[in-house]
């Protein structure tokens, strides 16, 4: 009867969640992330305060988005096919794409990419079976230059071990997966993801200071967006399976510095695209947030004329910036918190769902939007969900509405936890943990 106690290791906050053995919160509790010293005090410390005495490390599930999370460069065939695959797959890895290449990489794009300084490089190119030469090429290149980042090789099945015994005859790290495009029309994320997961244990928590010893990269399972993606996962089955509709979700997490937008959505029968959609699929918005990125967030929203110029809302956003653990302590401290959420929100939502480099995502048939991220879970009562309804409302978006989806904020931050336990395979104890979210408060979006 043991309890697990799962972790999210965040850049501000870490929070520690106790699940019981029937799939029920016990108990959670956060801490100041202690990155300036040793995050493993700052770990210990939230797990303490959860009240269940010593915790065993066999107990203990962490997740990390601590030292900037994962930063991961993409070098593909050509970017229209195999650079945007791999784009799409490496933000469902959880990863911060810095850089996508594409060609045959010259000096140019060797330093582009030495400056972008990732943590993995993605490298990706042709189907099975078709051409070998661009991505031989860029193993050749890259195994020219000093090791420096992790490799994970997911391109053509045929040039694969030529392509990695050269990376590793130049002292590089080598993972390999699966080819994410194995033949035109399909994208494989499964793979590549895994591969990713891997190679960041290994070489972004084991290599990054954030800990001294070996005990932290042992904690730790994946990054943060990675085990929120597969509890966004685990709650669509759980919907769908408590209705006769999609089983669509839509899951939005607006913190400090970005807003992560995650939709799982089931395929349709349209194949015309030289790159499948990723039906399960994260967005990552860099320049909206409610702290670090305030200021860029008051912008964003004035560019899409949901707010006029306002000198005060702007002054907010710039302390906000100056002050990134800034706590409110007044009503107008916590409206100005929760304009800014709104605004990071919605504008992140109409990018997620109008596509950009992807085609637009039809989020017209989402069953339940969750909302996630501090501003939300401590936005007074009913607050969070009135937020959620008007991004439901947002008519000038340029998005195709869900047409009545139930709305939660997910207070109790379950969905971190929820995938730590899927990805560990415990998916049966992550179903009934997530399905507490929808007993906690789902509401029909007004429309």
């Amino acid at each position: 009867m043991t309890p697990l106690v799962c972790v999210d290791v965040g850049s501000t906050w870490t929070k520690a969640a106790a699940i019981s053995p029937r799939g029920q919160l016990m108990a959670r509790a956060q801490h100041p992330t202690t990155a300036g010293t040793d995050v493993l005090e700052g770990l210990d410390a939230a797990v303490a305060a959860l009240g269940l005495g010593p915790v065993g490390d066999d107990r203990v599930l962490a997740c990390s988005s601590a030292g900037g999370g994962l930063r991961l460069a993409v070098v593909g065939q050509e970017r229209v096919v195999s650079g945007e695959a791999g784009r799409r797959v490496a933000l469902s890895a959880g990863a911060r794409v810095v850089r996508v290449l594409a060609g045959e990489l010259g000096p140019d794009d060797l330093a582009e990419l030495h400056g972008a300084a990732p943590d993995i490089v993605l490298l990706v190119g042709g189907t099975d079976g078709g051409d070998t030469e661009v991505l031989l090429h860029n193993a050749r290149a890259l195994a020219a230059e000093p090791p420096g980042a992790a490799v994970v090789l997911a391109g053509n099945v045929h040039a694969r071990d030529r392509a990695r015994r050269r990376l590793a005859h130049g002292g590089w790290s080598v993972t390999t997966a699966a080819n994410v495009i194995p033949r035109i029309g399909h994208l494989d994320p499964g793979p590549a993801r895994a591969a990713i997961r891997a190679a960041f244990l290994t070489h972004v928590i084991g290599g990054t200071g954030l800990s001294a010893g070996p005990r932290f990269p042992a904690l730790v399972r994946c990054a943060t967006p990675d085990a929120v993606l597969a509890g966004v996962e685990v709650l669509a089955e759980v919907v769908a399976a408590r209705t006769t509709g999609s089983g669509e979700v839509l899951a939005v997490d607006v913190g400090g510095a970005t807003t992560d937008v995650f939709s799982v959505r089931q395929p349709d029968d349209r194949r015309d695209q030289v790159v499948e959609p990723l039906w399960h699929g994260r967005s990552v918005e860099g320049d909206l947030g409610v702290r670090w990125s305030a200021p860029d967030t008051v912008a964003a929203a004035t560019a899409e004329r949901l707010t006029a110029a306002d000198p005060e809302l702007a002054a907010a956003a710039r302390r906000r910036a100056a002050h990134p653990g800034l706590v409110p302590t007044s009503s107008r401290d916590r409206d100005d918190d929760l304009l800014l959420a709104r605004l990071a929100v919605t504008v992140a939502v109409r990018r997620h769902a109008r596509g950009g480099s992807e085609p637009p995502r039809d989020l017209s048939r989402v069953e339940l939007v969750v909302g996630s991220g501090g501003a939300l879970r401590h936005a007074p009562a009913g607050a969070g969900v009135d937020l959620l309804a008007q991004v439901c409302r947002d008519h000038a978006g340029g998005w195709r509405l869900p047409s009545r989806p139930g709305l939660v904020v997910d207070a109790q931050y379950l969905l971190a936890p929820t995938g730590l336990m899927a990805l560990t395979g415990r998916r049966g104890l992550a179903r009934r943990l997530v399905a507490g979210l929808l007993e906690a408060g789902t509401v029909p979006a007004p429309l």
